[in-house]
């Protein structure tokens, strides 16, 4: 018997349930769109911590062997003594060969002197694009 002239319901309709999921689906496509940039942001914020740790090993590699290493002996003389060009008076390896490589799985790019840095060197990733001088390159100029 019904007193109050309401039904009471138990479940939802169709059209409710396509609402809500509806709702779901739009939410989740924000949040996709959205953390697309949050991790753009994440793999830029990596290349300029890396840059900063290559930049202090840099240091470190010139106040142990008194010269900075040569354009063509690279970041790598981090890693294993040159066997080329001019040697640093006392060698200790400083990196791990996988500290050499950005966010995007490039080699950081090292140029001694520096075309913007002219007084030392220049340290840089060419970005995700791969290509040196482009709007994507991260840099410690």
């Amino acid at each position: 018997m019904i007193i109050s002239g309401h039904q009471k319901r138990g479940a939802f309709t169709l059209m409710e349930m396509l609402l809500v999921l509806g709702i779901i689906a739009l939410l989740i496509g924000m949040g996709t769109v959205m953390m697309k940039d949050v991790l753009g942001d994440a793999e830029e914020g990596r290349a300029k911590g890396d840059i900063a740790g290559l930049t202090a090993s840099v240091i470190r590699y010139k106040t142990k062997g008194g010269l900075y290493p040569t354009t063509s002996q690279g970041l790598k003389a981090l890693v294993v003594r040159p066997s080329d060009g001019p040697q640093p008076k006392s060698y200790k390896s400083l990196l791990k060969e996988e500290a050499l490589y950005d966010p995007w799985g490039n080699l950081y790019q090292y140029r001694y002197p520096g075309k913007f840095n002219t007084d030392s060197y220049d340290i840089f990733s060419v970005g995700k694009d791969g290509k040196e001088g482009t709007e994507d390159d991260v840099s410690n100029w």
